[in-house]
C-alpha cells in the first residue's frame, strides 16, 4: 500500500511539474505582469524615511562630465537600481562598452546618434569606392567596400534608449549644444548574474576619477578590457602590429570616459532631410500602434534583434495613453509598445501636468519600484508607506530624483509652472491602481462596502465612488460640497441621510 501511495505521489507530483513547466512557460511570453525578473527581495530594506536625491559626486572628462547619484544608500541598494547623469559636449563621444546590468537611457537634451552591437548580426551600413585595376591586360572598374558597420541610430531630446545587459554601445553627441542624458541601471535584473552591483566593461579608453571639486587629482578606477591581456598574445589573436595593440590597451590615454572628436565622426548614416524625418515620424507612429495592438511574440535571430528598435521618443503626444487638455497627459512605455524592453526587463512613463495645481490620481505601483526624475517644474509630492505614514512629503525641482517603493501610495501636485517627469519602473510591464477616477479601485467597489468600510452614508459612497468617474489620471483639483440630488432625497429613501 505504501508503495501504490508513493507511486501514486510521484504521478501527481510529475504533473504537478508539467503544469508548473507550462505555465512558465507561457509566463516568458510576456503576458504575465506580476513576473519577477529581478533578483531583490532578500535583505531588510526599510522605507520609513524617502529623500529627494541630487548628483552626490562629478567626474570630468576631456568632454563632458559623468554625475553619480548615491549608490552606497540604502533606498539605491534596496530597489536595486544605479542612476548616472552624463553630459556630452558637442564632438564628444561616450567611448564604447557594456555592462553587466541592463538600462535605459532618458535623453533629456540634445540630439546625437549611437551604437548598439548586437552579436551575430550583419553589418548593413556599407559604404562603396571605385577602384580601376588591371585584368588581363586590360583596365577594369570594380568596388571594394571601404568601412561597413551595424545600424547607427539617432536620438534626440524626449527619446527613451534601451541598454540590454552584455552589449556594447556608444553614444556621439553631433549637435551644437551639450547632450544631457539619465541613465538608470537595473542591477537586481536576473540578466545580471554577478554581483549585485552594476560593472562596466570598457572597451576602449580608461575610467579616470578626476573630480570636479579638485581637478589635479586623478585616480585609475579601471582600464579597458584589452589592457589585461599579454600584449604580444593579443598582438597575434588582432592580427595588428605591438604599437597598435599598446594603443588598444590605453595604458597613457588620461581623456577619460567622454572624448573630444576634434573633427567630427565620420559615420555611413542616411541623409534625412526634414520632410524625410517627418515621414519617418509618422512611420514610427503606425509601428508604434501595431506593437501596441500586436500580442504575437518574435521569433528568429533577424527579428529579435538585429531589426529592433532601440529608441522611441516619450515625449510624442501622439504616444499618449492618457490625455486631459486642462491638466495633462500620461504616457507608458512597456514591453507591449517597446519590444526591446522584453530584453531590458524595465519600462518607462512620462508624465507632464500642464498648470498649476494639476493633480495625478494617487496611485501605487503593483509589481514594480518607480524611480521619479524632475524634468521641469515643480511638484507637491506625497509618498505613504503599508503603516499609513508619510515617508515623504515636499517638493521635488528639477534635477532631483526620489524613489518609489513598489506598492507605496504617492500623490503628485503640480505648482506653479506645472511638473514634468519620467518614471523608470523594475518591471517590463509595470503595472499601477489608481485611488480616484474612471479605473480606480475606489470605482470598482459596492457603494455599500464604501459606505461600511468608511462610516459615510450611501450618498457620501456614491459621491467619493462617482465624482471622478468621468477622468483619468490627470486632472484639475476639485472638492465642492456636493448637493443631495433630487433623485437621492426621495423621502422614501431612508438610505439618503444613512450614516453607516
Amino acid at each position: 500500500m505504501a508503495t501504490i501511495a508513493f507511486s501514486r505521489f510521484s504521478i501527481c507530483f510529475c504533473v504537478l511539474l508539467l503544469c508548473h513547466g507550462s505555465m512558465a512557460q507561457i509566463f516568458s511570453l510576456g503576458i504575465n505582469p506580476w513576473q519577477n525578473p529581478r533578483q531583490g527581495g532578500s535583505r531588510e530594506c526599510r522605507f520609513d524615511r524617502l529623500q529627494a536625491f541630487e548628483p552626490l559626486r562629478k567626474v570630468r572628462h576631456e568632454a563632458g562630465v559623468t554625475e553619480y547619484f548615491d549608490e552606497k544608500n540604502e533606498q539605491f541598494q534596496c530597489t536595486g537600481t544605479l542612476v548616472i547623469r552624463r553630459i556630452i559636449e558637442p564632438q564628444g563621444l561616450l567611448l564604447p562598452r557594456y555592462s553587466n546590468t541592463p538600462g535605459l537611457v532618458y535623453i533629456i537634451q540634445g540630439t546625437g546618434v549611437l551604437g548598439l552591437t548586437f552579436p551575430g548580426c550583419p553589418a548593413t551600413y556599407q559604404k562603396q569606392f571605385r577602384h580601376f585595376g588591371l585584368e588581363g591586360g586590360s583596365q577594369r572598374q570594380g568596388k571594394k567596400l571601404r568601412d561597413e558597420n551595424q545600424k547607427i541610430h539617432q536620438f534626440r531630446q524626449g527619446d527613451v534608449v534601451a541598454l540590454p545587459s552584455g552589449i556594447p554601445h556608444w553614444f556621439y553627441n553631433e549637435g551644437d549644444t551639450p547632450v544631457v542624458a539619465l541613465f538608470v541601471f537595473d542591477v537586481n535584473n536576473n540578466a545580471n548574474q554577478l554581483e549585485p552591483r552594476q560593472k562596466e566593461f570598457l572597451l576602449a579608453g580608461n575610467n579616470i576619477e578626476q573630480q570636479v571639486s579638485n581637478p589635479s587629482i586623478n585616480k585609475h578606477s579601471g582600464q579597458n578590457i584589452f589592457n589585461g591581456f599579454n600584449t604580444e598574445l593579443l598582438s597575434e589573436a588582432l592580427g595588428v602590429n605591438i604599437g597598435v595593440t599598446r594603443r588598444l590597451q590605453s595604458q597613457n590615454d588620461r581623456r577619460g570616459d567622454i572624448i573630444r572628436v576634434k573633427n567630427g565622426l565620420r559615420l555611413i548614416k542616411p541623409t534625412i532631410t526634414q520632410q524625410q524625418e517627418q515621414t519617418q515620424d509618422q512611420y514610427q507612429q503606425i509601428q508604434y500602434h501595431r506593437e501596441q495592438r500586436s500580442t504575437s511574440k518574435y521569433n528568429g535571430l533577424d527579428e529579435n534583434f538585429c531589426a529592433i528598435r532601440a529608441r522611441l521618443n516619450i515625449e510624442n503626444p501622439n504616444h499618449a495613453d492618457t490625455y486631459n487638455p486642462r491638466a495633462g497627459r500620461i504616457t507608458n512605455l512597456n514591453s507591449q509598445k517597446f519590444s526591446i524592453l522584453n530584453l531590458v526587463q524595465m519600462s518607462a512613463t512620462r508624465v507632464n501636468l500642464y498648470q498649476q495645481n494639476a493633480i495625478l490620481s494617487p496611485f501605487w505601483n503593483i509589481n514594480a519600484h518607480s524611480l521619479v526624475y524632475t524634468i521641469q517644474g515643480r511638484a507637491r509630492v506625497q509618498v505613504v508607506s503599508n503603516h499609513g505614514k508619510a515617508v515623504f512629503n515636499g517638493v521635488l525641482h528639477p534635477g532631483q530624483l526620489l524613489i518609489i517603493p513598489q506598492n507605496y501610495v504617492v500623490m503628485k501636485k503640480a505648482e506653479l509652472e506645472g511638473f514634468q517627469y519620467i518614471a523608470f519602473k523594475t518591471n517590463p510591464n509595470a503595472m499601477v491602481n489608481h485611488i480616484a477616477g474612471k479605473n480606480s479601485v475606489l470605482r470598482a467597489m459596492p457603494v455599500d462596502v464604501i459606505a461600511n468600510a468608511y462610516r459615510i452614508s450611501r450618498q457620501e459612497a456614491r459621491s467619493l465612488k462617482n465624482n471622478r468617474g468621468e477622468e483619468i489620471g490627470a486632472f484639475t483639483p476639485r472638492y465642492q460640497q456636493q448637493k443631495i440630488h433630487q433623485e437621492y432625497s426621495n423621502p422614501n429613501e431612508s438610505e439618503t441621510q444613512e450614516v453607516i
